[in-house]
């Protein structure tokens, strides 16, 4: 059983994590938008300690929230002025964000109720039944086996990493 302490730690950084992660998207200054991912990151890191994963969340404040992010801030510097204000969203685009954004957050419901976590049973059935714990959901997201989301975690960092080399590149050329 998960100790007051945790639980509570767990709604605190969640909090924050969806307040910075809101920050990030909306703020208008490009610097603070990183600042507020930046935020983002470590709070999932704190995430991955409290899983009990302490090298992957070393790992997410080493890579990600330290080395990526200074990769941001410098193609932020390389191609804008660090303190300029970037043009409000058009109404048509920002409609076009928001159902993008619902549907996306459906989908990613749908798929979190409905695909197998751990021990082959999906979260409905665990509300339902069985009970997993925070290990077992960890364990599934991080692992290499059947059911296991490993590979794509990677390929989705490697892909991440492609494209902040590319913009590096692309920012150098100017």
């Amino acid at each position: 059983m998960d100790s007051v302490g945790n639980i509570i730690l767990y709604f605190v950084v969640a909090i924050a994590m969806v307040v910075s992660a809101y920050l990030a998207v909306t703020t208008t200054k490009i610097l603070r938008a990183a600042t507020y991912l930046l935020f983002a990151l470590i709070c999932t890191a704190i995430f991955y300690f409290q899983l009990g994963f302490q090298f992957l969340g070393a790992v997410q404040i080493a890579v990600y929230a330290g080395g990526i992010m200074v990769l941001f801030v410098f193609a932020i510097i390389l191609t804008h002025k660090p303190n300029e204000k970037s043009a409000p969203l058009e109404a048509h685009r920002q409609f076009a964000g928001i159902a993008a954004s619902l549907a996306g957050g459906i989908l990613l419901l749908f798929a979190l109720f409905r695909m197998p976590l751990a021990k082959g049973i999906s979260l409905s059935e665990a509300i339902g039944g069985e009970s997993l714990t925070m290990h077992d959901i960890g364990t599934a997201l991080v692992g290499s086996e059947k059911f296991q989301y490993l590979l794509p975690f990677e390929a989705v960092s490697l892909l991440l990493l492609a494209c902040i080399i590319g913009g590096v590149v692309i920012a150098r050329k100017k």
